[in-house]
């Protein structure tokens, strides 16, 4: 069940070989760098030792026995003997391999062995160098033995006496011994350079490990945080349908699985009652059981909210799947102690098997949904997708999208029904009831587009042109000569909204419409929602003179208590127990204590649904005020109702019937 990974540690295991062999690069490039550069300094070590070796010969050796003598004019017998003589010791321990003193015009005027072979010409660069008065040294192959390697040295014979240069001595010093010491030398700077070299390379790859591995980890950790929740650990919608998507198509054809949808019953009322740490803890809790209750191959993610998604490979069928997750519905709903206080847990399951109810991950989530919504509207907790289902939900968000616009193309229209004085037969009031004039499906009631908006964002906008429209509308049947009170219904959004009073106050104040000739009608489930805040809204309305009705009275959830703290100038007796009363006594009863009731409480008291003048009647001799429904007037545009009512002092004719 645990999230799959993308391959990060090979990822960092390819970047540190990388970053290995691009930082051996520069060290390679140093220690050869370096190489080259203590060899240049041995060779000139070795170059120097020659030059000096020359210079000792030319001016212990050389200079003594020729004196001020120009090899130009040659050597005396005398002098050629004593230079056999000084050399003679130097060839014979191989300090010197060959010497030879040369005039200026390269003459070759003495030659320690007496050859001349392999002699350099005078037009050589070394030898032009040194009969100018410089010197010229160089590591060369002896002319005479080709593999040997020699230091050539041509320098100037400056006499100690003269100052002047009286030829070019030319001499070959041995290498072989010079080199075996630089090589020597070499070796031993060689290893310590390797040494380092290699010290500072393991640096380096110990920093490179060191870096890669954070890096590798702070890609883990960013990976993780961009694919699970935060609160509860477990994947994301992100990594569920990435999950989704790799195991329908991996999906044997003979193995079939399900994606299913799972949502907490009534999880709001732990976040307002007991505060959002509790619904988080609630949370982390159902998260720990999911992962403990499924299959080791099984997945589950959170999805968002309350909403879990879970993905069950290799399901058999339908039996095994319910049996699976009733398990783990069993197992979830073992008490959980939040702030002291113990609370079960339940969750309504949607299941959407592949490839039976699709083959893409949109068609199974929206399956799933749809299965699990029909769940929450029933009493089963776990309900397979039938083909017959939809989505609320989704039909909720088509129903708003439409409405949006429905808004702004101005489709919406007003009916109105009046209210009847029973005691008069006169309207005494009419009630706004918005109806949608849709471009394909007609003329469309309340009941098919409010209940899709009512607990949305869209319900404050279409309360804000009914009141308008209504008020609006009051405004030209008041030109007409017909006072008719407005009453306009509100919901529990409506008396949540901090701005409700302001705009209500603000419409009243546009239309020049009396605070006391319009009645909001709420519902009394609209009463129980936030009672503390519905409370506070109506009675900063009723402190503006704004009527209050409870709309269909005796199906919701008001206690005596929170009626008698209301500001409440109306009930009114709903449809259900109106429809019965000159069929059923219970109904009369139960129709008798509310009117009771509300006058008790200093409320008229209207009947909705009369639709028989044997109700009618039943209701006058009751003592209920007023009464609306069919048997009067259906809902209709206010000219409408204009030409039967109008200002004609009209009595609702009705038989006398027998109750």
């Amino acid at each position: 069940m645990g999230a799959s990974r993308t391959p990060i540690a090979s990822t960092g295991s390819r970047l540190f070989v990388i970053y290995a062999i691009a930082s051996l690069v520069p060290v390679l490039l140093l220690g050869l760098a370096l190489s080259r550069g203590y060899r240049h300094e041995a060779l000139d070590r070795a170059l120097a030792q020659g030059r000096a070796q020359a210079a000792v010969i030319e001016e212990m050796a050389i200079a003594p026995v020729l004196g001020r003598h120009d090899l130009g004019e040659g050597l005396r017998k005398s002098q050629r003997q004593s230079l056999l003589d000084a050399t003679e010791l130097a060839s014979f321990s191989g300090s010197v391999v060959r010497l030879r003193l040369r005039s200026f015009t390269g003459g070759i005027v003495f030659s320690d062995d007496g050859s001349t072979a392999g002699a350099l010409p005078a037009t050589d660069v070394a030898f032009r160098t040194a009969a100018a008065g410089g010197r010229h040294i160089a590591i060369v192959r002896d002319p005479t033995a080709a593999r040997a390697r020699v230091i050539r040295v041509l320098q100037p014979i400056v006499p100690n006496a003269s100052g002047q240069s009286t030829g070019v001595l030319e001499v070959y010093l041995p290498y072989a011994a010079i080199a075996a010491k630089v090589g020597a030398q070499l070796h031993r700077t060689y290893l310590r350079i390797a040494g380092a070299l290699a010290l500072l390379y393991l640096v380096l790859a110990l920093i490179s490990w060191s870096i890669t591995r954070r890096l590798r980890r702070h890609a883990a950790e960013r990976e993780h945080q961009a694919l699970h929740d935060p609160l509860t650990g477990l994947p994301n919608r992100e990594w569920f349908r990435a999950r989704a998507e790799r195991t329908l198509r991996g999906a044997d054809p003979g193995h079939p699985g399900a994606i299913v949808l799972a949502d907490l019953d009534r999880f709001k009322e732990v976040n307002d009652t007991l505060g959002h740490h509790a619904g988080d803890e609630l949370l982390r809790v159902v998260a720990r059981r999911l992962r403990e209750a499924l299959r080791t191959d099984d997945s589950v993610a959170r999805l968002g909210g309350d909403e879990f998604g879970l993905i069950l490979p290799n399901v058999a069928g339908a039996a095994q799947a319910q049996e699976l997750l009733a398990r783990v519905r069993d197992e979830l709903s073992e008490e959980v102690v939040l702030d002291s206080l113990s609370v079960g847990i339940e969750a309504s399951f949607g299941i959407a098997f592949y490839p039976e109810h699709g083959t893409t991950v949109e068609e199974l989530l929206k399956r799933a949904d749809a299965a699990m919504y029909q769940g929450k509207r029933g009493t089963a907790g776990i309900v397979i997708y039938e083909s017959a289902e939809e989505s609320p939900a989704s039909q909720s968000l088509v129903v708003q999208g439409e409405l949006r616009h429905a808004l702004e193309r101005d489709e919406l229209v007003l009916h109105y029904q009046p209210k009847i004085a029973l005691d008069t037969g006169r309207p005494c009031g009419v009630e706004a009831l918005v109806r949608w004039q849709h471009p394909e499906r007609g003329l469309l009631a309340p009941g098919e587009f409010v209940p899709a908006v009512e607990h949305s964002g869209l319900i404050e906008p279409l309360t804000a042109w009914v009141l308008g429209r209504a008020l609006e509308d009051r405004d030209r049947w008041l030109a007409a000569g017909v006072g008719w009170p407005v009453s306009v219904n509100v919901s529990a959004r409506n008396l949540e909204s901090p701005d409700f009073t302001a705009l209500v106050t603000a419409l009243l104040a546009d239309s020049g419409t009396a605070p006391d000739e319009l009645c909001l009608e709420v519902t009394e489930t609209s009463l129980a929602a936030d009672a503390a805040v519905a409370a506070r809204t109506i009675g900063e309305l009723t402190d503006h003179g704004v009527e209050l009705s409870i709309d269909d009275f005796g199906m919701g959830y008001s206690c005596l208590s929170q009626l008698r703290s209301l500001p409440v100038g109306e009930i009114k007796l709903d449809r259900t127990f109106v429809s019965g009363l000159d069929r059923r006594a219970e109904d009369r009863s139960i129709a008798r204590s509310i009117i009771e009731l509300g006058h008790g409480l200093g409320c008229t008291v209207t009947a909705e649904g009369v639709e028989t003048a044997g109700a009618a009647d039943w209701l006058r001799a009751a003592g209920c005020d007023s009464a609306q429904g069919y048997h009067y007037a259906r809902p209709a545009p206010w000219p409408e109702l204009l030409d039967q009512f109008g200002d004609r002092a009209v009595a609702i004719a009705s038989e006398t019937t027998t109750t």
